[in-house]
């Protein structure tokens, strides 16, 4: 690990914390403004070495050979600035040693990551405090165990069944790059809907498991029979909770903190309704929340999971409710089941746009520094009022976090990569034919005729086409026929046909078996 490099070099630092106990104090004495002065330019020095040390420990990680050098060097900084201190009056000391201390712990916190990568995993522990001792349980009761400790509160409000089982392995195959993409979008909006569940007293797991089977944390998921965003709430249910139109074209089911306070009210509705039964919760949320309560009416204190409960939801809501418990169980065990989460620094932030631009411009030139797949999906689901390609006007305040706001400042301002984003989206496939003039094409003007295009001496254009001459046809008459039942089915103007065949008025008689030409005649 890249912090072992630097560990060797920090320990002669120990020798400063006596120091912290030496006596008269130094503090008691009276100190010039000068001293002050001098005090803390030590601060700035120590700080200004933290942030080399910190610095380094990133270029070790990216396998940089710089990063031991910097750091060894930031560390002799950090002893002269120590040593200087002693001679210094006016110098605190215990201030200096505060950011040794927060090295000190860095160091030791990665030495014991690097031990845990290397040892045998326990799988009871997933890094919370809650560990449940099984080494003197009977073989299988250990292995019951390892499934459910139940060391979260979520766990004992859930089944945990083969149902359950099935729709973890689901989400651990097929499914994994969906669950990994819905906790990486979760992240990004978890400060705007976390907050409404917290206070209404809801697990957090259960939010992230409705999300990932809903929409995997795309704000803008739609579906064919109407739902809409992050929760995928239909119209009629989202007007009773507030979501819906806004007047202003912008419909508030894609607003993510509209959402979350939504989505809390409505599941805290139905679990006081329901028993705080999540399995009826889920099925109401899923399959209609009249059919749920009736269920829960007809069959009171029975289980989801009872056959004559269970078999009065439709199919969907079959594979719904354990998909979400599934989803929401990993979300809180991830370690069990050799799951590992991405880190996502997601700390809000917002940022003003220095001119207009696009999303699809933003993530052009923001890069993907610190993610996967980049950052077009945390700004549309963090500012869902825009549209990808739409321009936003300057001096706009977008939503983002603070890495993407310190990216926007360093590559999306000004600088080639701001030029190249803008360049890329303003490239047009048409421009990219070209047109050249048709060989002997004849110039406005010029009388000269082009073989076998009859024009006009005054204009030197193409003479009108005249209408093709229709095509005359012979009809042989049959027994019942007339004129005017031949005129009909063919549909010819009767006197230029009569005309046509020398047949006099009144009567324009013709005979069975005359042959008459279709002249004038459409059909």
């Amino acid at each position: 690990m890249p912090s072992r490099i630097f560990l060797s070099r920090a320990w002669p630092l120990l020798a400063a914390l006596p120091l912290l106990f030496i006596t008269p104090s130094v503090l008691a004495q009276r100190v010039s403004a000068r001293d002050q002065q001098a005090a803390e330019a030590l601060n700035q020095r120590m700080e200004a070495a933290e942030k080399r040390y910190r610095a380094a420990l990133v270029l070790s990680a990216n396998s940089d050979p710089k990063g031991s050098t910097e750091g060894d060097a930031a560390l002799e900084d950090m002893e002269d600035v120590l040593d200087a201190c002693t001679k210094q009056r006016g110098c605190q000391m215990h201030t200096l040693l505060t950011a040794y201390k927060r090295l000190l712990k860095q160091n030791v916190d990665a030495e014991s990551s690097a031990s845990e990568e290397d040892a045998e995993v326990d799988l009871l522990d997933d890094g919370t405090d809650h560990a449940v001792v099984v080494a003197n349980l009977p073989e299988a009761e250990r292995a019951a165990a390892l499934l459910n400790d139940q060391r979260h509160a979520f766990d004992r409000m859930v089944e945990y069944n083969p149902a359950v089982q099935a729709g973890i392995r689901r989400w651990l195959t097929d499914m994994r790059v969906s669950l990994i993409t819905s906790y990486e979008n979760y992240q990004y909006v978890r400060p705007s809907m976390w907050p409404s569940w917290q206070r209404d007293g809801l697990p957090e797991a259960l939010l992230f498991g409705i999300m990932a089977k809903e929409s995997n944390g795309r704000v803008h998921a739609s579906s064919r029979a109407g739902a809409a965003g992050l929760m995928q709430f239909m119209p009629a249910t989202g007007r009773r909770f507030g979501l819906g139109p806004d007047g202003t074209g912008f419909d508030t089911r894609f607003d993510p903190q509209a959402v979350g306070m939504a989505s809390a009210d409505y599941i805290n509705e139905r679990m006081g309704a329901l028993n705080n039964n999540i399995e009826l919760a889920l099925a109401a949320y899923n399959g209609g929340e009249g059919r749920a309560q009736r269920v829960y009416n007809q069959f009171a204190g029975r289980s989801f999971w009872d056959e004559v409960v269970y078999n009065q939801f439709p199919g969907e809501t079959k594979d719904y409710v354990p998909m979400v418990i599934a989803a929401a169980w990993l979300f809180l065990h991830p370690k069990q089941y050799g799951l590992t989460f991405p880190k996502v620094d997601a700390q809000p932030a917002s940022f003003r746009l220095a001119r207009a631009a696009s999303i699809y411009e933003l993530t052009i030139c923001l890069g993907n520094g610190g993610t996967r797949d980049g950052y077009m999906r945390a700004l549309r689901n963090l500012n869902p009022r825009y549209e990808a390609d739409g321009w936003i006007p300057a001096n706009t305040m977008l939503k983002g976090t603070t890495k993407i706001a310190s990216l926007y400042a360093r590559n999306c301002v000004n600088g080639p990569r701001a030029d190249l984003a803008r360049t890329l989206i303003a490239a047009n496939v048409e421009s990219a034919i070209t047109r050249s003039p048709l060989a002997g094409s004849v110039a406005v003007g010029d009388v000269t005729p082009v073989p076998g295009v009859p024009t006009t001496v005054a204009t030197g254009e193409p003479k009108p086409a005249k209408p093709k001459a229709q095509q005359v046809r012979d009809y042989r008459v049959a027994r019942g026929d007339n004129l005017g039942k031949i005129s009909r089915k063919f549909d010819c103007d009767m006197k230029q046909l009569a005309k046509a065949n020398g047949l006099k008025a009144p009567g324009y008689s013709v005979r069975p078996g005359q042959e008459i030409k279709l002249q004038g005649c459409k059909k």
